[in-house]
């Protein structure tokens, strides 16, 4: 049997899907949408067998499938690769709770929803710190104590490794070129959002960092903020811990700003309808995305493409340009905002010195990848 069903739980959807060995485009797929915010959603194995019956009535048998496959955002220093899952790898998965709050308990619980719902199929979790796992000492340590990393393991794990690792591939099948000869930096924007440095095969630099709070403005989570501000709101303004948590990672980024949406959809259409802080947030996105995309750069020796992936990455033009205009001291050349590919393409004009390449992120095609390999 060469099917393979996965289930990539993210922040704000469940995407399911089965691939079979040999194709690229999926036998059947669905998606259910969890909102901006994933942690909300009380009944999980509602929603995952929901799911599953969609793709049964699409005319997929159960029994042809050899196993399952699901994103786990965080792996830490245990898991570095694909893992055959068991109560013991599950258990373990609990522990990192609460370094990913808003994926890891969302795709333990995708785990045994699935293990319960479908007895005796074999399920692979596949994580999306794994591509991070050989980032240079100088990228992954922080200048904090040295006992904070030595003895309480708080270090750079990077996420989004799983979309990147797709972008690598079709970046190298787009511009004809070996995937180990290139120099990108991969922007993968969407309710999360993170840039990540590949230099040749290998991730150098990443936004991401214990968790998936650092780095970028997002759809409800802050990004790097100064954590000056942190100690301030604790000692003066009578925040808990788990207040200021609940804070960075669900009221804040484009829905903070803007008072209406972690979509950033929603936020457009306010911007048009003459919304100030709607049009603000969207210009803080632009910033921090193109200040992260600039720094990760430093980090190749060139800049051979700059690859957008993700729901805003591949769908928004508009945010596209706006982040491509800020990044004219890198080379790389304005583009049409009008521009709405539906394919894998290269966006940016021909002769730039520096390539801009819009992929669709295809997780799914990894994790099926990997599945094949281990069940």
């Amino acid at each position: 049997m060469t099917r393979v069903l996965v289930l990539n739980a993210g922040s704000s959807s469940l995407k399911a899907s089965v691939i079979e060995s040999g194709r690229h485009d999926p036998l059947a797929t669905t998606q259910v949408d969890w909102g901006s915010d994933a942690t909300q959603v009380v009944d999980r194995r509602t929603t995952v067998e929901r799911a599953l019956e969609e793709l049964w009535r699409a005319g997929i048998e159960p029994l042809s499938l050899r196993g399952a496959g699901h994103r786990v955002v965080h792996g830490g220093t245990r898991f570095t690769e694909p893992t055959l899952i068991d109560d013991e790898v599950l258990s373990q998965l609990d522990g990192l709770a609460e370094l990913a709050p808003l994926h890891n308990p969302i795709a333990v619980e995708t785990i045994r929803a699935q293990r319960e719902l479908l007895r005796g199929l074999s399920a692979v979790a596949v994580f999306d710190t794994a591509f991070h796992a050989q980032l240079p000492d100088e990228a992954f340590v922080y200048p904090l104590p040295w006992k904070w990393y030595l003895e309480w393991g708080i270090r750079r794990f990077g996420f989004h490794g799983l979309s990147v690792e797709w972008a690598l591939g079709r970046s190298a099948e787009l511009l004809g070129r070996p995937a180990r000869d290139l120099g990108l930096v991969v922007a993968h924007l969407g309710s999360g959002c993170s840039v990540t440095a590949v230099d040749g095969e290998r991730s150098v630099s990443t936004s991401m960092g214990l968790t998936p709070l650092e780095g970028l403005a997002m759809g409800t989570r802050a990004g790097s903020v100064d954590p000056g501000i942190l100690v301030h709101v604790l000692r003066r303004r009578g925040l808990t811990a788990d207040d200021l948590a609940e804070t960075l990672d669900h009221r804040s980024g484009l829905l903070g700003l803007s008072g209406i949406s972690g979509d950033v959809r929603e936020v457009r259409a306010a911007a048009r309808n003459g919304s100030d802080r709607a049009r603000l947030a969207l210009d803080v996105f632009a910033r921090r995305a193109a200040e992260g995309i600039a720094a990760a750069a430093t980090a190749l020796s060139r800049l051979d493409a700059l690859v957008f992936t993700g729901g805003i990455g591949e769908h928004d033009g508009l945010m596209r340009a706006d982040i491509c205009a800020r990044l004219a001291v890198l080379g790389v050349a304005p583009l049409d905002p009008e521009q709405s590919p539906a394919h894998d393409v290269i966006v940016s004009p021909a002769g730039s010195g520096v390539a801009v390449l819009r992929v669709e992120a295809r997780e799914d095609l990894v994790i099926a990848r990997a599945v094949l390999e281990r069940a």
